[in-house]
């Protein structure tokens, strides 16, 4: 009972501990950069749903034992840490694959050894430096869709402000009557 206990707090700690910094984000970055973050969740989530299949890795939650994604990791640190590092280094791609590859880097093998340590994570048939290769493309492909996203609303924008400019020059013309 006394370990299962320690597993809970551990995992209650991380899913609660990273949204106590989510305030310091903003408002206006936290929704700006929340599509990627959203998008990182999925990937991570559909790539645990497989892995679980093929045993790459496993997962003794004690929040969600059931569950075969670890919700505690992908509500918690994943989703608060890619809204961190887009609001810190969006706009320079090299501040950006450094920033997350030594975050990922932290995130896999001492965070990673003390949960497994915890008993709550363990790798089995993927090891560390294959998942943290996968998480460095996957960090590619994020920038990839932030950018598409902007690019998208930018041009949403212009759109809406060309057209509310020929609006206002069409109702200032004077009437033939």
């Amino acid at each position: 009972m006394r370990k299962y206990k320690r597993k809970l707090i551990i995992s209650l700690s991380v899913l609660i501990f990273p949204w106590l910094t989510a305030p310091f984000i903003g408002t206006k970055s936290f929704v700006r950069f929340l599509p990627v973050a959203t998008f990182a969740n999925l990937f991570i989530i559909v790539f645990t749903v497989i892995a679980n299949q093929k045993k790459w890795f496993r997962n003794n939650n004690p929040l969600f034992p059931k569950a075969p994604i670890d919700f505690t990791y992908i509500l918690g640190p994943h989703l608060i840490g890619t809204l961190w590092i887009f609001k810190l280094t969006y706009g320079s791609f090299l501040k950006y694959i450094l920033a997350n590859t030594v975050v990922d880097w932290f995130n896999i093998f001492p965070f990673g050894g003390a949960l497994k340590k915890a008993g709550i994570f363990k790798m089995k048939k993927m090891s560390p430096s294959m998942y943290w290769g996968m998480t460095t493309v996957l960090a590619v492909v994020l920038y990839g869709y932030q950018y598409i996203v902007e690019k998208v609303i930018r041009q949403t924008n212009d759109s809406q402000s060309r057209l509310q400019t020929l609006k206002a020059n069409i109702q200032k013309r004077p009437s033939n009557s």
